[in-house]
């Protein structure tokens, strides 16, 4: 038995297999074949499977997001059926004796660049498409898993960091823990655990060999236990099985209004960053979506999400929440959420730089696109937008043209969309706290991303590992700000909301409550804690 200690960064535990998660390397070497047949035979195999994948993946997605949403993966299962691509790759394992993951890449590469070079847009978009098919072949050749994690049962995912596109991409039904050798406090793998109601742990000094063993994670200690012994077990499973009854205890909460003894309403929404949160939302009875992290969609893709997936995306969990509020946040893109296919130039200090709302604001065809979708598929429930990193009036002002810009073409293309949607921003820098007397007027409401505000008040990069015992959420400049800009817009008749992770900061809950804080946005295994806390004001 070895015990390795680090730091968690959310509290539970968890029993099961480790997996370490391997970074998939995709790099191709030309190798010499001596028998054409058998090459071929590899590739036939490999290019059967990845449609049988592909196929799993369309179930999945026409379930969750309907038809629309699965588009894009038909269309990946119809090019490896195609007739020239197949013919390409023989051809060049055939006259050039090569293995087939050189092959593969080779007319990946040549078919990308002649779709690149044509004039129809449809044909150019084409091109990412050809390298993604290319890059599940080779994977598929190599031997790698879809999501990297093998095998049926839920495992503790052991890595040395995880980004968003990597996160997005788990099938989550399969994680039971995460444990991180990087990452901070802040990161989104934190994020993601707070979400699923999993422990997690960074800062753990792993080995590759203890893929496969039994492991412990200990989210109260920051111990992970690999191998423990007979006994070691046992305790902790007690300890598991006392915690999961006590989760039970929280149900009772359930259907059971947010208010203090003193009649204080507060609203308590969730946070989620996809339809696959929402089992999560209604199982721990939230209230409402008071922070829809859209990223996600573009994070899932190697492309652009369409209008038509989009509005499927939004419309599910608009008639899934059944009447109650769900805002959803416009892509906030930049900093540490990249993405290829955005192109976005290198930035020294990407948290300040091209992100979020300048996106929008500066290449308005994607933004009209997304806001298109949002204002059809308020049509299916209660649906707010909420724009993020605003510093000035001047933003809202322009924010406003496109929006009405996007609602004529509605109107004149006699596509039905709703017209009184609220419409909110994000206070998460202190130029927009400070402000936030002359933005009240111009919204229907404010929601506080305390996790960036953080980080530019105290001028602390959050996704530093280095800097987390200077990160203090509870800084007093914080909190000023945050009463602030409650003050404020409760001056102009708006509310305020928290949506940062400083909302399910259960110490804080009654200090938010007497500030006039009126909605509460948490991951959702926090929104019971938080309701009993609330319940037992006075």
């Amino acid at each position: 038995m070895k015990v390795l200690k680090g730091k968690s960064i959310f509290k539970g535990i968890a029993i099961g297999r480790i997996a370490v998660y391997k970074k998939q390397d995709l790099a191709v070497k030309r190798e010499h074949i001596d028998d054409v047949q058998a090459e071929f035979a590899r590739f036939e195999e490999a290019r059967q499977k990845a449609i049988d994948d592909l196929q799993k993946l369309i179930d999945k997605a026409s379930a969750e997001v309907g038809e629309a949403g699965a588009a894009v993966l038909e269309v990946h299962q119809m090019m490896l059926d195609d007739e020239d691509y197949i013919d390409s790759v023989r051809n060049i394992i055939d006259s050039e004796l090569v293995n087939a993951e050189y092959a593969v890449a080779t007319t990946g590469d040549n078919f990308s660049e002649m779709f690149a070079s044509m004039d129809d847009d449809y044909m150019k978009a084409r091109a990412l498409d050809v390298k993604d098919i290319s890059e599940r072949l080779i994977k598929v050749l190599k031997g790698y898993e879809d999501n990297g994690i093998a095998g049926e049962d839920p495992v503790i995912i052991v890595a040395d960091d995880l980004g968003p596109s990597e996160t997005v991409q788990l099938d989550r039904d399969k994680v039971l823990s995460f444990v991180t050798r990087h990452g901070s406090s802040n990161s989104h793998t934190a994020i993601l655990a707070r979400t699923m109601n999993i422990p997690a742990l960074i800062e753990i000094d792993y080995e590759d060999s203890m893929d496969g063993v039994m492991g412990i994670v200990d989210g109260q200690s920051g111990e992970f236990i690999v191998e423990p012994d007979e006994e070691t077990e046992a305790k902790y499973r007690k300890l598991l099985q006392d915690e999961i009854e006590n989760r039970e205890m929280l149900k009772e909460l359930k259907d059971k209004a947010t208010v203090t003894k003193s009649g204080r309403k507060l609203n308590l929404y969730a946070n989620i960053g996809g339809i696959k949160d929402l089992a999560s939302v209604l199982q721990n009875d939230a209230e409402g979506i008071g922070l829809f992290r859209s990223e996600f969609l573009y994070l899932a893709d190697n492309d652009y999400p369409s209008e038509e997936e989009q509005f499927q995306a939004y419309k599910t969990v608009a008639q899934n929440m059944a009447g109650k509020k769900v805002i959803i946040r416009t892509m906030d893109i930049g900093a540490d959420k990249q993405i290829d296919y955005f192109g976005l130039d290198h930035e020294e200090n990407p948290a300040l730089g091209y992100r979020a709302i300048r996106i929008c604001l500066d290449r308005p065809e994607i933004f009209k696109t997304q806001l298109r979708a949002i204002f059809r598929a308020a049509m299916y429930g209660n649906i707010a937008i909420m724009y993020p990193m605003i510093t000035s009036l001047s933003e809202i002002k322009r924010i406003k043209a496109i929006v009405e810009e996007v609602k004529q073409e509605l109107k004149d293309q006699g596509v039905p969309f709703r017209e009184d949607v609220e419409q909110g921003i994000m206070i998460e820098t202190p130029a927009a706290a400070v402000i936030s007397d002359l933005l009240a007027p111009e919204v229907d409401f404010f929601s506080i991303g305390t996790n960036d505000l953080t980080q530019y008040t105290l001028a602390i990069d959050r996704q530093n590992a280095k800097l987390d015992e200077f990160y203090d959420a509870h800084h007093e400049a914080v909190l000023r700000l945050i009463k602030l800009v409650v003050d404020n817009s409760h001056k102009a008749g708006i509310w305020t909301g928290i949506c940062g992770e400083l909302g399910a900061d259960t110490s804080l809950t009654e200090t938010f409550v007497k500030m006039g804080v009126d909605e509460l946005s948490v991951s959702p295994s926090f929104i019971l804690p938080i309701r009993k806390i609330v319940r037992n004001m006075d």
